[in-house]
């Protein structure tokens, strides 16, 4: 059934990846908009829904009692009618190594205009390539998201790496009246660098060491005057199948948080692993901005339903930031600008992004 006031969104246009049926579902959701989505993932080698987006695309059904269209394997054109968002518990499991951390992003907005808290058990891949490690979006997505005024407790019970996935986190998500605006422009001084080499299942702890090592000497070059604490870890207990992989943090004096990452993969050696993980985050601190390039488009969305003006200030703007911009103007009333700085400190990529948000009310409290 489609009716004459179902929103048709182009999913192959920009970016053209699953990114536009998170942020989509999510407006939908929140909004009450009932979207038709077509040429879903039009563009990739294996175009159309997989296992991930599919279990994505079905928890926000569940969270708002939607009626779901088109939601199989492969296919390229959904349609989704949202009801009413409504709390509990909700379960999603992608059955295979597909992100937990896409699944949150999705389910998150949607909860906070529920009527109570939510909770969500989210199974698949914790350690993911092409989506944000778990420990990313505890230890980065979580603190910034809470300057919005959203509060949630992630608990990491299993750790999931590829093929196999079988991690599982625990989400509680609590409502919001409305979202705060934000104002992230002054970056300071970076002030820690810490971080975490893992090795998990049958993997050499040496490989740990290897990782962590590399990245220190790769950000020490660049970074003189600060201690690097990069633990080395075995994972025991508490990982499904084998990986291994590493994730730096970096905390500026103002609050600012950046990341770089990476995994380990078949036949690379674990310095080049830990290298490549030290050299994105330099590269995402060098621009003097506020937020690394996977918060930025991850934040989007709530500055789209913020109550007031946000300005992040930020280095190239990419193209999931682009794309989710679209969506979010085509599914709310915020309107967004983008400005080249020009300040002593900019590098010659530091741009501002505004914001005028929509203003999303929760109906329900």
């Amino acid at each position: 059934m489609e009716s004459a006031d179902m929103q048709q969104l182009d999913g192959s246009v920009m970016e053209g990846g699953g990114q536009i049926l998170r942020v989509s579902a999510a407006l939908s959701c929140i909004t009450g908009t009932a979207v038709k989505i077509t040429k879903i993932r039009a563009g990739r080698s294996t175009p159309g829904l997989r296992p991930q987006h599919l279990s994505g695309l079905q928890l926000v059904s569940d969270v708002c009692s939607g009626s779901l269209q088109g939601a199989t394997l492969g296919s390229t054109d959904i349609s989704l009618t949202p009801g009413k968002i409504h709390s509990g518990n909700h379960t999603a499991d992608t059955e295979t190594a597909g992100s937990v951390c896409l699944l949150l992003q999705v389910a998150l907005p949607c909860a906070l205009y529920a009527d109570a808290s939510s909770q969500f058990c989210l199974k698949g891949g914790t350690n993911a390539e092409m989506a944000p490690q778990i420990d990313y979006t505890i230890k980065v997505f979580k603190p910034i998201l809470e300057k919005f005024g959203v509060h949630f407790d992630c608990d990491l019970k299993m750790r999931g790496y590829y093929p196999k996935g079988g991690g599982e986190i625990l989400v509680t998500v609590n409502p919001v009246k409305e979202l705060q605006p934000v104002n992230m422009t002054e970056r300071g001084n970076i002030t820690k660098i810490y971080g975490r080499a893992f090795v998990a299942g049958v993997l050499p702890f040496k490989l740990a060491k290897d990782m962590s090592s590399a990245a220190v000497r790769t950000i020490r070059r660049e970074i003189k005057d600060l201690y690097i604490n990069i633990q080395s870890l075995q994972e025991k207990e508490m990982a499904c199948g084998s990986g291994n992989g590493i994730i730096i943090l970096a905390e500026s004096s103002t609050g600012c948080l950046y990341a770089g990452s990476a995994l380990g993969k078949k036949g690379v050696y674990a310095d080049k692993i830990g290298i490549e993980a030290a050299e994105m985050l330099l590269k995402n601190i060098r621009h003097n901005g506020c937020v690394d390039e996977f918060l930025q488009d991850q934040l989007i969305i709530f500055m789209a339903l913020a109550k007031g003006t946000s300005r992040i200030r930020t280095g190239p703007v990419t193209l999931h930031t682009q794309t989710a911009i679209h969506m979010a103007e085509q599914l709310t009333q915020a309107k967004f600008t983008i400005t080249k700085c020009d300040d002593e400190l900019s590098s010659s990529d530091t741009y501002v992004i505004e914001c005028e948000g929509s203003g999303a009310s929760n109906p329900n409290l």
